[in-house]
């Protein structure tokens, strides 16, 4: 109530006002969601059997396999609307095909077998576990993340104890992940000697990886980076598995606190700008922070990476990213070809790790006034096109985004995040 009546003060809008323009769509949600709900029991040619019934993120059309960092944001709305059920089942998911294969691909299409997506299960684990307090779940489940935490240490290591992005893919996988990337990159030569689509390929494959496919963040050459986000990400893993520990009762959950520290160290010698106290990617190979701005950041405040100084940097930075109607994927520059994870362009997930880590760390007011941003602009779009979609203009609020393919209707993090947005707003 604390919240509502923050914002209602801060923006003059009623609760009628509030009822009206957002229950609109969280009904349009809570009816839409079961829609976007699966079943593959066995095995087939293409796809990966699972256990149980599984989200997607479109009601029809593109995206009908299980994504994975996706499905974090979808269970946000899960658990919203009431359905622990589903949410449980698309974490049991994950957890199997982990266990199965030693990590999760970024979807259970076996064209995607070749790479991962951003590490979110341990997050999921824990909100299941925070709703359910299934103590023995959690116990079964722990062993299984270890083993996803232990592919990204041993397969997605870099030299200098941070962790990066890459693929498994085939000479030929990767030939092939080339020419498509021609239709989405006009500008690359698709008459490119053999070595040079391998080469290009991989980083572009490994791009996809990191879930930001495509961003001016890594020049290209995503394998040579330190991303922000993947280590945020992995930082939390660490923290997560300290309290798991503790919870259970088990042995050892000091050497996960000291991983922790130990990556937050690193972090801060690579990562971090002196001057500003800002963090950047890191180009590992060349030993130098990239200088593109991005949303990223926001993992660093929701893991609790920060210190209380450098969260307050990441504050006075928030008119780099944030606009009038949410934040944007980087700070707009001029670029020589047009990426979709970049201004102007606004995407579910960062828009969250947003809200949530300035909450984190007491910049409540800022968190609220992004989550409005958010919320109001879904509901303004979904009032003008009656749908919910993958992405939006983050400067003027309409589905006129920066594309490499037709924007899909969306349910998946859209849906999640308004969810997630309108509660944090009551």
């Amino acid at each position: 109530m604390k919240r509502l009546t923050l914002w209602l003060a801060a923006t003059a809008i009623t609760a009628t006002a509030w009822a009206g323009d957002y229950e609109a769509v969280r009904d349009f949600i809570a009816a839409q969601m079961p829609l976007s709900v699966r079943s593959t029991p066995t095995d087939t040619l293409g796809k990966l059997g699972l256990p149980h019934p599984y989200s997607v993120p479109c009601v029809r059309g593109m995206f009908q396999d299980m994504f994975y960092w996706d499905t974090y944001y979808t269970n946000l709305g899960l658990l919203a609307i009431g359905d622990t059920v589903q949410a449980r089942n698309n974490v049991d998911n994950i957890l199997y095909v982990i266990d199965r294969l030693g990590y999760m691909p970024n979807a259970t299409e076996r064209g995607m077998f070749n790479r991962s997506q951003p590490p979110y299960a341990s997050m999921m684990v824990d909100d299941i576990y925070r709703a359910t307090a299934d103590t023995a779940w959690l116990a079964a489940a722990l062993p299984v993340l270890e083993r996803e935490y232990d592919f990204w240490m041993t397969r997605r290591i870099a030299p200098n104890g941070l962790n990066r992005h890459g693929n498994s893919a085939t000479p030929d996988e990767l030939r092939d992940f080339y020419g498509y990337m021609t239709t989405r990159f006009p500008h690359l030569p698709a008459d490119a000697p053999d070595s040079t689509r391998i080469a290009a390929g991989s980083h572009f494959l490994s791009e996809a990886e990191s879930g930001w496919d495509f961003s001016p963040r890594f020049d290209s050459r995503c394998e040579d980076f330190n991303p922000v986000d993947l280590n945020a990400n992995l930082y939390l893993y660490e923290r997560n598995f300290e309290r798991y520990y503790r919870d259970l009762g088990l042995d050892g959950a000091d050497r996960w606190g000291e991983a922790a520290e130990r990556r937050r160290r690193l972090m801060e010698a690579t990562m971090r700008d002196p001057a500003t106290g800002l963090y950047f990617d890191y180009d590992y190979r060349a030993g130098r922070r990239l200088d593109v701005y991005s949303a990223a950041v926001f993992n660093l405040l929701w893991a609790g990476v920060l210190s209380g100084s450098d969260a307050a940097a990441a504050v006075a930075a928030l008119p780099r990213l944030e606009m009038e109607c949410g934040v944007v994927g980087c700070e707009m520059a001029e670029r020589p070809y047009v990426y979709q994870w970049d201004s102007p362009n606004a995407w579910a997930s960062f828009n969250v790790l947003a809200v949530a880590g300035l909450d984190r760390y007491g910049y409540s007011a800022d968190a609220l006034r992004i989550a409005r941003k958010y919320a109001d602009s879904i509901a303004a779009i979904y009032r003008s096109t009656g749908n919910l979609w993958e992405k939006y203009n983050g400067v003027t609020g309409t589905i006129d985004v920066k594309s490499e393919y037709e924007l899909p209707p969306f349910m998946g993090w859209t849906a999640g995040a308004f969810m997630y947005m309108t509660d944090f707003l009551r």
